[in-house]
């Protein structure tokens, strides 16, 4: 999923995330950081630079093609294509608020959608419009009904679920909200005739218990099932209800055979109706994900076919592979990463292969526009100088006259006309400001519109963020990373270094959009993002090579990364720190407990400590299954390195976390306690999945960093 959110829910919790994160004042109620080194500098450059920053204008086509409007600068201008100028310009009231841009180009938020799906409680909805919106499905006390819209003339649909027998109709399992996007269990037909529905049998659910109120006279206790690494999965199955015949259908969606936790059908998600609404789509998983199969079924006769099937037995497919659902109803485009790289390929819902849009040795990265009369794909890729350079391409549908429409040296954000003769093109890197051109449909520039102003942002002293590169930690693969600079940056000095890496699988920490400057860095810091072979865009095959071993071979490339960075004389290779939430927590912990020789502190929020305590669809995917790779699994548990704790460690968990359990924090502090070291920990009452405020990590980092003796 790209960037740009698809659904306004999302839109609004990615900003509400990220302002908390990066735009609020850190130091608010830290009493110790307003008399450490850094904050005077901090408290001074930190709102300068980002009132200053230049920011991407957003661009509207009118409808008919001929002119485009952007704002810039309070001032809303009007395009005209043909006239190659700007026809119109209209002062606004008041500028847009700066904290829009920062958004778009935060240092160190490697792969916001991953580290927002982390951090948000997944909510599932209990009730389904039709629609039509006359009729209201909805689930109850283990059963599902549907009424009038207004809840009047109610109608069972199920009778047996209950708490007895732990059967329940209409609602999906906490992990498969969290992991597999289920944010319904149920769906209605386009005719308003029938509806589909999960069913769940939990009576073989483990119960994780979270103790909530705790800050109250009295608390509570609240039971998830969660099924964690080698535990039961919970049997699934798909049911249709028809309005009109009042029939009940369960699908066969394990080729006639009963749930088995295992084969293909352990998981059943991604459900939704045919564009023609006659059939029912679903993805079916095996329990080691290495098979996944997109499937259609009759909801009269529960019959199922196989549309497309993905198999990759060296780690794990894809469980959700984007698809573009062509208007005509009966083709759509499926990217696959079969060949070992992510291409794009034309389906007939009758399970015929059309063609093959793509066929490169580097990766699609998102559909731009689908010209259906035409026969055009327009799409995103990369195959500029480096992954993260995005570049647009065209192609025939029937796989054939492929060409880059983009110069590789930039990556590129495009805003295709309606009538695709031109695009508007916003390009960067990282230390290039973003330019925006009007390009035609050859590719050729034949108009610049605007481009970032940075005479404010050098005054203030703003020092580009510095790519560089270095061999991984096998010696096989070059990687990325980025340095961000504080604004008063001397050459002549030391500074310490701050890792900050989410570092889960297929995410990325090197970007080449154009790096805002990092709060973190004005306290006096070298902040870095690094990639390791945990990199997403580079390939199934490199993706591979951390299968089976999280906390190992990604956590190794981190070190080989900083260690690249000691022939720099300002950087001081024996004060070097870590910080992040969620898996950046794990990578934090991770990070100093196994190079205690290369990190000398770390702040961990909401760390995984070992992959046995969290959830078997997302550990499974891509550690195996326990009883196929043990040892990985032992080599992972952080507990391990209890013993090797050298540097400063701040732990941080929240006592009702439902994502990532307080246990994983328990259990390394007990650890830590029996091997008889010394560290912190921080701790969130009646808090979920979070992190200790800003400012008390920054003054653990400076204390034992900066002020270090």
């Amino acid at each position: 999923m790209s960037f740009f959110m698809r659904n306004s829910n999302k839109t609004m919790t990615l900003f509400f995330v990220l302002f908390c994160l990066f735009y609020t004042d850190i130091t608010i109620a830290q009493s110790k950081l307003k008399n450490m080194p850094g904050y005077i500098q901090y408290k001074e450059a930190w709102p300068k630079l980002v009132k200053v920053f230049p920011r991407v204008p957003a661009f509207i086509w009118a409808k008919d093609g001929k002119s485009f409007t952007y704002e810039e600068n309070d001032t809303l201008y009007t395009y005209d294509v043909r006239k190659k100028r700007v026809v119109n310009a209209i002062k606004k009231a008041s500028p847009p608020h700066p904290v829009a841009q920062l958004f778009k180009t935060s240092p160190g938020v490697a792969d916001l959608e991953e580290r927002i799906a982390k951090m948000t409680i997944i909510r599932q909805d209990t009730f389904s419009l039709s629609p039509d919106k006359k009729l209201k499905a909805f689930t109850k006390n283990r059963n599902m009904y549907f009424s009038n819209a207004d809840g009047s003339n109610t109608i069972a649909i199920t009778t047996d679920g209950n708490d007895e027998n732990k059967v329940k109709y209409g609602a999906a399992t906490w992990v498969y909200g969290e992991e597999l996007r289920q944010r319904t269990a149920m769906w209605w037909s386009p005719d308003n005739k029938k509806i589909a529905f999960y069913r769940f049998d939990e009576k073989d659910a483990v119960n994780y218990y979270l103790i909530y109120d705790q800050t109250k006279i009295q608390n509570t206790v609240r039971a998830e099932p969660y099924t964690k690494v080698g535990a039961k999965n919970l049997p699934v199955d798909l049911l249709v209800y028809d309005l009109e015949t009042k029939k009940t259908i369960t699908l066969d969606t394990r080729d006639g055979r009963p749930f088995s936790d295992g084969p293909l059908g352990t998981y059943l998600y991604g459900i939704e109706w045919s564009p023609d609404g006659t059939e029912l789509l679903f993805h079916s998983t095996n329990r080691k994900q290495d098979i996944m199969e997109y499937k259609a079924a009759d909801p009269n006769t529960g019959k199922t076919r196989v549309i497309a099937r993905e198999e990759w037995p060296a780690s794990f497919t894809k469980n959700s592979p984007p698809i573009y659902k062509l208007k005509d109803k009966k083709h759509f485009i499926w990217a696959s990463e079969r060949t070992g790289f992510k291409n794009y390929y034309l389906y007939n819902y009758n399970g015929t292969l059309v063609s093959t849009l793509t066929n490169h040795d580097f990766e699609v990265y998102s559909i731009i526009k689908v010209d259906e009369e035409k026969k055009l794909l327009y799409y995103m890729a990369r195959s500029g100088d480096n992954h993260m350079k995005l570049q647009l391409h065209r192609v025939k549908l029937d796989g054939t006259g492929d060409v880059r429409l983009t110069d590789p040296s930039y990556n590129h954000y495009v805003r295709l006309s309606p009538t695709q003769k031109y695009f508007i093109d916003v390009a960067q890197t990282h230390n290039i400001a973003p330019f925006v051109n009007l390009v035609n449909e050859k590719g050729k520039i034949v108009a610049e519109i605007t481009k970032a102003d940075m005479t404010k942002l050098k005054e203030i002293g703003y020092k580009p963020a510095e790519a560089f590169t270095f061999t991984s930690a096998d010696g096989e693969t070059e990687l990325h990373g980025i340095i961000h600079f504080p604004s008063n940056f001397d050459p002549s000095k030391k500074y310490p270094v701050l890792l900050d890496n989410y570092g889960g699988p297929a995410t990325n920490a090197f970007k080449e959009t154009f790096a805002h400057p990092s709060a973190y860095a004005e306290f006096g810091f070298l902040v870095v993002n690094i990639d390791g072979r945990n990199v997403k865009g580079r390939g199934k095959r490199l993706l591979d090579k951390i299968y089976g071993k999280l906390c190992i071979a990604e956590i190794d490339d981190f070190a080989a990364g900083i260690k690249s960075l000691y022939n720099r004389p300002y950087v001081y290779k024996d004060r070097v720190g870590a910080y992040g939430n969620s898996y950046g927590g794990t990578t934090a912990a991770a990070s100093l407990l196994r190079y205690p020789d290369v990190y000398h502190a770390a702040v961990s929020n909401s760390p995984v400590t070992n992959w046995r305590n969290y959830d078997n669809i997302y550990t499974e995917r891509y550690m195996n299954l326990l009883e196929n790779n043990e040892e990985g699994y032992e080599l992972s548990n952080l507990s391990k390195y209890a013993k090797d704790l050298k540097g400063e460690l701040m732990l941080f968990y929240g006592t009702v976390d439902n994502n990532v359990h307080p246990s994983n924090s328990l259990q390394l502090i007990k650890a830590l306690q029996q091997a008889g070291k010394s560290f912190e920990v921080q701790v969130g009452p009646d808090k979920g999945h979070t992190g200790v405020h800003a400012g008390r990590m920054m003054e653990f980092l400076i204390q034992h960093l900066i002020l270090k003796d």
